[in-house]
């Protein structure tokens, strides 16, 4: 495994520290963000209710480590582990061997927590590999209703496929195509084939990763940036079509990129402004969340993308994420 970069934001990208300084605009909020960005990730797990339960789970965790519960009263299933632990320990216990918990950066557990889908949806994980949102859902499901787990690489396929079994997982069924082409057919079919529920994890620059891949901050280049805006768009666009009336899509990102994030969804909102409309998003309270900018690089933004959330390390001790819900009041061609 390659060696951690030190103080990853001391070597960044000269272009990644102005576009950040420009985002937070305040300079004691950047300094904040570049300690954090300094920082390892916490050791967060989620424990998989589908073969444990939150009591039983923290129970024999804590036999040999300090267990936290940032959020206990509302998503008791989020767990911190609090004591030192040796390099690879979490990863290598018995419990998550056997699929009693699965190792989840936080920030990554929100959009399945905002889109909440239940035992009666069928539903559309559009980029699942390797699995963590795709499991946490199916552990909110209860293992019900039907889950369609896609993504396009074959070695990702097989690390999803490997999650799936071992948090015992029965009610998703696997696919491998570009998502915009799976739409493609499934709105194809006559009848047409719709979801309740659709997450669209977006492909994207990966800004928000610099905790647990510090490279991402000194290889930054807008060229990447530029380059994934079209298929956000189109893989947002196909979804939408697909996605059934009063269904609930979230589109969420690891970057902190405007044009990969508050483009895209004010994209769709002035594409089709009667039939889609921007939702609240609801998280743990104690989880600070930011608004969604409505102007960049003298870009104005659809005026409702303010109920979009951003998620800085700074915040909540995580990593950088970008949260937008959707509701399909129409029909779109």
């Amino acid at each position: 495994m390659p060696q951690r970069i030190e103080n990853p934001m001391s070597k960044a990208h000269p272009e990644f520290i102005a576009r950040m300084k420009d985002l937070l605009n305040n300079e004691k909020d950047y300094e904040l963000f570049c300690e954090y960005c300094n920082k390892p990730t916490i050791n967060s797990i989620r424990c998989n209710t589908l073969k444990m339960s939150v009591k039983e789970l923290k129970t024999r965790l804590e036999k040999k480590w300090k267990i936290l519960q940032p959020f206990k009263e509302e998503y008791p299933e989020i767990m911190i582990v609090e004591s030192s632990l040796l390099p690879g320990e979490l990863g290598k216990a018995e419990e998550h061997v056997l699929g009693y918990y699965y190792i989840q950066e936080i920030s990554s557990m929100m959009p399945i927590l905002a889109l909440n889908p239940d035992e009666n949806d069928i539903f559309l994980d559009i980029a699942a590999a390797p699995g963590s949102k795709t499991t946490q859902a199916a552990a909110r499901m209860n293992n019900k209703g039907t889950i369609i787990a896609n993504d396009l690489q074959l070695s990702r396929i097989v690390s999803l496929s490997t999650n799936l079994q071992r948090c015992g997982v029965t009610n998703t069924i696997i696919t491998q195509m570009d998502g915009r082409e799976l739409c493609k057919k499934l709105n194809n079919l006559n009848p047409k084939f719709s979801f309740d529920k659709i997450l669209v994890d977006a492909p994207c620059s990966g800004e928000g990763t610099i905790r647990s891949s510090p490279r991402t901050a000194l290889n930054f280049s807008e060229n990447i940036i530029k380059s994934l805006g079209g298929i956000q768009k189109s893989l947002l666009t196909k979804s939408l079509q697909v996605l059934k009336i009063n269904g609930e899509l979230v589109y969420s990102t690891c970057t902190h990129s405007p044009e990969e994030n508050e483009a895209i969804i004010s994209h769709v909102l002035e594409t089709y402004h009667e039939s889609i409309k921007l939702e609240d998003i609801k998280l743990p309270k104690s989880f600070k969340t930011r608004q969604g900018i409505t102007e960049w690089k003298n870009t104005k933004f659809h005026k409702d993308v303010k109920k979009c959330a951003r998620i800085y390390p700074q915040d909540n001790d995580t990593e950088g994420f970008f949260i937008a819900k959707l509701k399909k009041v129409g029909e779109i061609n």
